[in-house]
């Protein structure tokens, strides 16, 4: 969800959007003329992000890429079959809905660019409906919504709960961070719940049923996600007061234009799929599951070695814990496991809890033990070095903050940062400090406050800091001091076989 404006929830239109209204869009005769033959397909602007992604890149990501297959009888060679109108417009008649479904050249463009030009992204989206449908399905039908708003999530973000866009929206519903956080979900430096497809559901049917009371029309709601309510005030006030989506339509945002029928040629796309020689991919998720509810700060690797579980299998059902630690903690979270395995869990949460504590949370338990005296999380300031590829969005989103933020606390104009520079941020680390107190780097590049006088050195790469041996150090104690990193990684580093360490020896500890 994109340029959302909430302070016209329920209200007239303020009078400040008037002030920035863009210009009037240009040279607009009829719907169908901005969109004919490959123009919705040249046109990026007009095609939703999730839409533009590296399909190859996705479907090797590692949410997939660990449990997907392919259908031995499918044939993927084969070309996609175009049909007459007459068949689209009975198809669409066809499907059970409350929403109408339009069709029309726009629709039809859309229709093909699923069909043809999109086929793999089809493959996949068809192939993990399976599992990510009957969780949306429960929620819209709790709240009493059309079931066909579960096609909005192919739009949105093709069905993969760990998107994140260029301006920093996450998850399968895509909500950017100050958003989500009005609609009720929680985003700090170990938890962004916007990736959890159950809470995130939750918080987009609060935001359907707010955008319905104010317009009564679906195609309008679905307008008001894509640019927000103002722009969709700004188009009718534009149109000469108009409440179709069709009539409207010229004076809404580009991008907004195609949502609809996008919308449309998604519920098209994955009831027919077969039509169009597109074959799904198989996965192996595990469609019976259950959730427990954690008291205690545990690591997914706990989980998994205990229970026997596959680590990334635990990581596919449970990706809002951003760095692999549920803090249960600071209030009891819920873990998603495979029906079986969640009896097991509840029967051994203690020996869970202290499995291997020392390694893979050591570096936490004193703030574990004072944030559990006092049952709240902690605002913390931490320093950030920007590693190869970061910006401020992406950097926002890994510890709960905005990147409006990051540029005032740092004094900067533009999103744009060069690598190795160190922004300063204080965040909400969800319960478990992300810095002790003397000066450490983890797998991020973050660091705190040097207020021991020692201070590391990070290489040229970024890829590692040097850290200095002091007398009475060992590998352990030196791996407590970077969250993230084992003994096993510093010994590989630095091609060291056993533990012997000397007063004065430089050690390359891995940074991300």
């Amino acid at each position: 969800m994109k340029r959302l404006v909430f302070l016209v929830l329920g209200m007239l239109l303020p009078l400040w959007v008037q002030a920035q209204e863009d210009a009037p869009v240009a040279g607009v005769d009829s719907i169908y003329s901005v969109l004919s033959g490959d123009t919705l397909a040249d046109e990026i602007g007009l095609i939703p992000e999730s839409l533009d992604a590296n399909v190859d890149s996705l479907l090797h990501s590692w949410h997939v890429s660990y449990f997907s297959k392919r259908d031995s009888f499918c044939h993927d060679d084969e070309e996609n079959v175009f049909f007459p109108d007459s068949v689209y417009v009975e198809r669409l008649s066809r499907l059970p809905r409350v929403i109408r479904l339009t069709y029309n050249n726009v629709v039809r463009d859309c229709i093909d660019l699923y069909a043809e030009r999109r086929r793999g992204l089809i493959r996949y989206m068809v192939g993990m409906a399976d599992f990510y449908f009957p969780i949306i399905e429960e929620v819209l039908d709790k709240h009493g919504l059309p079931l066909e708003l579960k096609y909005l999530a192919v739009v949105e973000s093709a069905l993969n709960p760990t998107a994140l866009s260029r301006v920093g929206a996450a998850g399968l519903w895509q909500f950017m961070l100050p958003t989500g956080k009005i609609y009720g979900l929680e985003i700090n430096s170990l938890v962004d719940e916007r990736l959890d497809p159950l809470k995130s559901t939750e918080a987009a049917c609060r935001y359907f049923k707010d955008m319905y009371a104010i317009y009564g029309d679906w195609y309008l709601v679905l307008a008001s996600y894509n640019c927000g309510p103002g722009n969709v005030n700004k188009a009718i006030r534009r149109s000469g007061g108009k409440h179709d989506f069709w009539d409207i339509y010229p004076y809404l945002p580009r991008e907004t234009r195609s949502y609809v029928p996008l919308f449309i040629a998604a519920n098209y796309i994955m009831n027919y799929y077969c039509d169009h020689n597109i074959c799904p991919i198989q996965t192996d998720l595990p469609l019976a599951t259950d959730t427990v509810k954690v008291g205690k700060m545990v690591h997914l690797k706990q989980v998994a070695e205990v229970l026997g579980v596959d680590l990334d299998l635990i990581k596919v059902l449970n990706p809002q814990y951003k760095r692999d630690i549920v803090p249960g903690n600071t209030g009891r979270e819920v873990l998603k496991l495979p029906a079986a395995q969640t009896y097991l869990f509840a029967e051994h949460e203690d020996s869970i809890a202290s499995y291997k504590a020392e390694e893979y949370l050591a570096q936490y338990l004193p703030q574990n033990q004072q944030l559990r005296n006092s049952g709240t999380a902690t605002r913390e300031r931490i320093t950030h070095i920007v590693l190869k590829g970061e910006n401020l969005y992406t950097i926002a989103n890994r510890y709960g903050v905005t990147a409006r933020d990051i540029k005032k606390w740092n004094g900067l104009s533009s999103t744009r940062v060069a690598r190795g520079k160190r922004l300063v941020l204080y965040v909400d680390n969800g319960g478990v400090s992300l810095a002790a107190s003397r000066k450490k780097t983890d797998t991020a590049g973050v660091t705190a406050k040097n207020t021991s006088g020692t201070g590391d050195k990070a290489d040229s790469s970024g890829k590692f800091v040097f850290y200095e041996v002091k007398s009475g150090d060992s590998l352990y104690t030196i791996s407590k001091k970077y969250p993230g990193v084992t003994i096993s990684a510093i010994q590989k580093a630095n091609g060291l076989r056993g533990s012997s360490i000397h007063p004065g020896q430089k050690l390359k500890i891995p940074n991300g």
